[in-house]
């Protein structure tokens, strides 16, 4: 076994990563002065969003219209609309699970044509 621990050891340490972020995505939303609760629905949708959209980044396929409907869920927070906070939180996520699932089809499809 390397010192590292192996293509396992990585797998598990990336999902390890992936649940703090998540768990502590309603608290960085409260951090970021929105006005919001995090315990609220508006809060828990703008979190889920927003670790979606850090997973996103950490991929380096982050969309446009993905960071543009958090920016405005997280408007929509801090005027009380938590109604089309809550929706729009949801499509921020939608998008970012969106280019998640890309950027690994890409890899697959790159990897399929390419390395032989």
């Amino acid at each position: 076994m390397s010192p590292r621990g192996g293509p396992g050891a990585i797998a598990r340490r990336a999902l390890v990563l992936l649940a703090v972020a998540w768990a502590l995505a309603p608290i960085a939303v409260r951090a970021a002065g929105i006005g919001v609760p995090a315990g609220s629905p508006a809060g828990v949708a703008i979190g889920r969003a927003e670790a979606a959209a850090h997973e996103a980044a950490a991929l380096h396929d982050q969309w446009t219209p993905t960071v543009a409907t958090l920016r405005a869920a997280r408007a929509a927070a801090a005027k009380g609309d938590n109604a089309a906070a809550i929706r729009l939180a949801d499509q921020a996520r939608h998008l970012a699970n969106l280019s998640i699932r890309q950027v690994h089809a890409q890899r697959k499809l790159w990897h399929d044509a390419v390395v032989r």
